[in-house]
């Protein structure tokens, strides 16, 4: 009896839906359509030239006082047009075109509650958010949102899972069906009980996920303005892709995590905004990396001055702790001493590199619990050394390692930034070493609600000092540098130093070319190229696997405004030629495109210097040996440039040989095309000076 009354409600809705409320792109493409069901369920769909791509799919929140899901009633809609073009304070393009349509459905529920739903249509993709309006019941804890997308068409999905720690693993494919599902009363029974709350499985994925479709389109789904809320994770549940709130933790350990029943998900206080639902649909790759959706979701910059960020290229006493020449605390094998230093930045200095990172210059480095973040250790001399940096005119970026106590170093954070921008240190470098971190509400996630609370307030008072930050263990990215442009980059990432210690020898050749159509999709990515040196005797078994060619590409494939070049300044100096590239090549740009590339295989990416004439193409490879064409088209037209190229030698290959590489320059123009191969593991890079 139960399962006849859910499909007669079902199938109600599908047969009295009212006429629905629609807005469309700017170019007519793409309209997107909320509908009101006759018992007032909510959900929307997606139609791109006039084929639906997303068919019916709920929308709605439950909390703890109501089940807002079902019984609202639209109270008014309100539509209109934004155009505008905005000046970023640094990125991959110096100006940013925001153009859309949006729409504002406000609802009231049978118990007076007050939702509006925003909508926001791009050329490109869609974004809704729920808005809680100011209103007699000021606060509610979210237990579940029903955001679901359910896609027409059959997809391949590049994800993680949820649960990977800092995000730092090997993104894979998997195929997720889509479209209608043969059960549909099974699904409508558990949306209109909200039962999805049972989704900590195996393949719940974290936000971002990359969609592959069957008809050669591509998509991107993921949440943009997180300020106050949980992180998304998404699943696949009946043919669509639904919501998992990233839950607080209940108790003072992860096994106090909930799989089933009632999680807490978020505490709220209106008025209040979620952050944004996004989904970006390209009919191309290039299309898809060169989308700004997300960034036109976030509030303009904060920050009445910005003058003082400066984006930049810095080395650092790192990747030494990594490969086992040097240890974090102090001892015989102590990294950050003052004579090291001394030696980084003199380097830095002589090779252009405008800044030096040290790790372990601090107290605390023993056990990973006590770090004082204004305490040296007795070989590190903080006064010299940040005159000597201030005379050199290279910078220091500070580092601080919680050792995931955030609830600590929230508590010291104004003591400690003014300790760093005394001694002229401007970028800081956070790290949350723990599988969760400890806030001051206890054991939670990182991309828990109160995760995501500590890392604004990081940012919001770094700011007060002038300090940029490095977020490492970070939550994912969502934008928020638009609105905070001192939060500059971030980890969340399998970075470069699994090339140095991993169990399964190091990442595979193919992981690089995944990243910059996924993670690097969501924003700044501090990966740490540049490795020249590929062996690690200390750790034989595991090893960087590329060509040196290769990690000259990274450095334009990888956006980060905070670049990190992470050998030892003598590996750089056995490769002096190539380590120019380095030394060249900016990491602010005034328009950067995608030439080629496919996921999991290749990506070839050109980028005009930030207030240049000069540009710089960089390409990457999977293990497979690939040649490819470069048309010269984005230059000026009748201008004549010198190409620097950095390429693969013919015989070069990840595995036998790494460092074979040419270096060669002659003159062209816009009606050139490149033909370069690149090497098993291999890439290259090339300059374009103008002449």
């Amino acid at each position: 009896m139960k399962k006849f009354f859910y499909l007669s409600i079902f199938s109600a809705m599908l047969l009295a839906c009212t006429s629905p409320s629609e807005v469309s792109s700017p170019d007519g493409s793409l309209t997107v359509s909320f509908e009101l069901t006759a018992d007032g369920s909510i959900g929307y769909s997606v139609s791109r030239d006039e084929q639906k791509v997303i068919e019916f799919s709920p929308l709605g929140l439950l909390t703890e006082q109501q089940e807002l899901i079902r019984g609202f009633q639209i109270k008014g809609t309100k539509k209109k047009h934004h155009s505008s073009v905005w000046q970023t304070v640094w990125g991959e393009e110096k100006y940013i075109h925001d153009n859309h349509n949006s729409m504002v459905v406000s609802l009231e529920h049978e118990t007076h509650i007050l939702m509006d739903i925003e909508f926001r249509v791009f050329d490109d993709g869609f974004a809704f958010r729920y808005i809680f309006p100011e209103q007699s019941q000021q606060s509610f804890t979210i237990t579940d949102e029903l955001t679901s997308y359910r896609f027409t068409q059959g997809a391949e999905a590049w994800s993680i899972p949820w649960r990977t720690e800092y995000y730092e693993g090997l993104w894979s494919k998997r195929r997720v069906s889509t479209g209608r599902c043969a059960n549909r009363d099974s699904e409508c029974d558990e949306v209109l009980r909200g039962d999805n709350q049972a989704l900590c499985t195996a393949d719940t994925m974290c936000s971002p996920i990359t969609l592959e479709f069957a008809d050669g389109t591509y998509g991107f789904v993921h949440e943009a303005a997180l300020y106050d809320y949980p992180a998304q994770n998404l699943y696949v549940r009946d043919g669509a892709l639904r919501t998992y709130l990233t839950p607080w933790l209940t108790g003072q350990s992860v096994s106090a995590l909930k799989t089933e029943g009632c999680e807490v998900k978020a505490y709220i206080n209106t008025p209040f905004s979620t952050p944004w639902r996004m989904v970006i649909l390209t009919n191309t790759l290039r299309e898809l990396v060169a989308s700004r959706i997300m960034l036109n979701l976030n509030e303009p910059c904060r920050l009445e001055d910005t003058s003082w960020l400066r984006p930049m290229k810095f080395m650092g006493i790192w990747w030494g702790m990594h490969i086992k020449t040097m240890t974090w605390e102090q001892g015989p094998k102590h990294g950050a001493t003052t004579e090291n230093m001394e030696r980084y930045l003199r380097f830095a200095k002589e090779h252009g590199i405008q800044a030096v990172l040290a790790e372990g210059w601090n107290k605390g480095w023993e056990d990973w619990r006590h770090f004082e973040f204004s305490v040296p250790y007795d070989d590190w001399d903080m006064d010299y050394l940040s005159r000597l940096a201030d005379c050199l005119g290279v910078e220091i970026v500070g580092h601080n390692e919680t050792g995931g106590n955030a609830a600590d170093y929230e508590n010291d954070l104004d003591s400690i930034y003014s300790y760093h921008s005394s001694h002229g240190i401007h970028v800081i470098k956070t790290g949350y070493v723990s599988p969760v971190i400890r806030t001051s509400d206890g054991l939670q996630w990182n991309k828990g609600q109160s995760g995501v609370r500590h890392y604004r307030k990081v940012i919001e008072t770094a700011a007060k000092y002038r300090i940029a930050i490095d977020n490492h263990e970070p939550v994912m990215p969502t934008g928020l540098q638009r609105t905070y442009p001192n939060l500059m980059t971030q980890e969340g990432v399998r970075g470069q130093e699994w090339n140095a210690w991993s169990a399964d020898g190091g990442s595979p050749c193919e992981h690089v070319t995944v990243l910059p159509y996924t993670r690097i999709l969501a924003g700044p990515v501090d990966y740490t190229p540049g490795v020249f040196k590929f062996e690690n005797p200390v750790i034989p078994t595991t090893r960087v696997h590329s060509t040196l060619m290769n990690q000259l590409g990274l450095f334009v494939c990888f956006y980060s405004p905070l670049q990190m070049a992470c050998d030892l300044p003598e590996h750089y100096l056995e490769h002096a030629d190539a380590f120019r590239f380095i030394e060249s090549v900016p990491c602010d740009w005034e328009r950067s495109l995608l030439v080629d590339g496919k996921i999991g295989d290749f990506c070839v990416f050109a980028r005009q210097g930030r207030d240049s004439e000069n540009w710089y193409i960089g390409g990457i490879t999977d293990e497979e040996q690939r040649m490819v064409d470069v048309p010269l088209t984005m230059l000026e037209q009748g201008r004549r440039y010198m190409l620097t190229l950095y390429r693969d030698a013919d015989n070069a290959d990840w595995q036998t040989s790494p460092y074979e590489y040419v270096i060669e320059s002659t003159e062209v123009t816009s009606v050139d095309t490149l033909h370069v191969s690149m090497a098993r593991g291999g890439g290259f890079a090339a300059t374009l000076e103008i002449q």
